[in-house]
Order: structure tokens, then sequence, then C-alpha cells
């Protein structure tokens, strides 16, 4: 059996027996917030759980280490909306110890791609196009790095609001510990 076969199979029983009712809410965060964090599987329960956060309380937003790779990525757009059309009114970028983006190698990586079927012709006219693997692979040595680098990105935008604070934490993720970088202490809108 397939993972979706396995998947629809429980959607199925869990509409039917309406527990979806548990998790009912809108579409705006209740507690004004959007978090920007890493993709890591033992932050999907630990995290919210760790803040005290249940569903409808908080935007999120998850990718390989919590990283904006680009000023006008979807990313960047998610938190843009979040804070213009979905009422929130703080940014927390939350990555962690023990971050896969700490180990990557993009000449690696690169090596993988080829492996996996990818005609080397890609990559090379992907780089003389602008696109750098280097670049775009990239991830950062320290998960305070990590965080630092989203926070400057999301407070140097152009089209990001000065008066909402951007905060910038690390959690570990075994016990969900978190760890303040950095506090922005502009009033909220």
């Amino acid at each position: 059996m397939s993972i979706l076969t396995s998947l629809t199979e429980y959607n199925r029983h869990f509409v039917e027996e309406k527990q979806y009712e548990a998790y009912l809410t809108d579409k705006y965060p209740d507690k004004k917030v959007v978090i920007l964090t890493c993709m890591d599987t033992r932050l999907v329960e630990l995290l919210p759980k760790a803040l005290g956060l249940k569903n409808g309380d908080a935007k999120f937003i998850k990718n390989a280490g919590a990283i904006l790779t680009q000023p006008f990525g979807s990313a960047m757009r998610s938190v843009l909306v979040a804070v213009y059309e979905l009422g929130a009114q703080e940014v927390v970028v939350i990555g962690h110890h023990g971050c896969g983006m700490t180990e990557i190698d993009p000449e690696q990586m690169v090596e993988q791609f080829i492996a996996h079927g990818i005609d080397p012709l890609v990559i090379e006219t992907l780089e003389h196009s602008g696109i750098r693997m280097e670049k775009f692979l990239r991830g950062f040595e320290r998960a305070e790095d990590g965080v630092m680098h989203s926070v400057r990105m999301i407070r140097k935008h152009p089209l990001f609001p000065k008066a909402v604070p951007v905060h910038g934490c690390v959690m570990d993720p075994e016990t969900g510990r978190l760890e303040i970088i950095v506090e922005d202490y502009r009033e909220p809108v």
C-alpha cells in the first residue's frame, strides 16, 4: 500500500467521524503572530506544544532551515500576506539546534541531482542564467546564523512595515526549550 492510499483511507474515517470539529477555527491567527520555522519533523508537534499554541493561534511558514533565500520568494510573500491580510502583528523566526541545513554541501547535492537523473546540462544552464547552486543550496554553520539572516531580511524588506516586531529564537528539538536570539522591541501595530 502506498503512503497516499493509507493517508486517504485515514482521511475518509477522520471526516466521516467528524474529528475535524476539534480543529475548527478561521484563517486569522488568534494570537496575531506569524512564525517562520524549519520543516524538521521533530518540530511538527513539539514546537506548537512547547509554545502553548493551539490550532488557529498562529500562522506557520515552514521551509528548510527557516531560511529566507530571496526577498521576493514564496516564504517572504507568506510573511507579508500574514501581516497585511491576516492580521499578524508580530513575526517570530524559530530555527533549531541540529538542523540539517548546517550539514548541507551544495556540491554534494548537485552530485545527487545528477545521480537521480538530472542532466548536468540543466545545472550548467541554470548556472549560466544566474542561479548559483552554491548560493541557492547554501546552509549555515550555526542555527543562530540562519535565524539572524532571516530576521535581517524581513526587517530590511522594502514592503515590510517598520512598526511590526521581528523576533529570532532557536529551539532545542528534543526538549522544546526556546532560546531568544533577538527580541524586537518595536511596538506591535
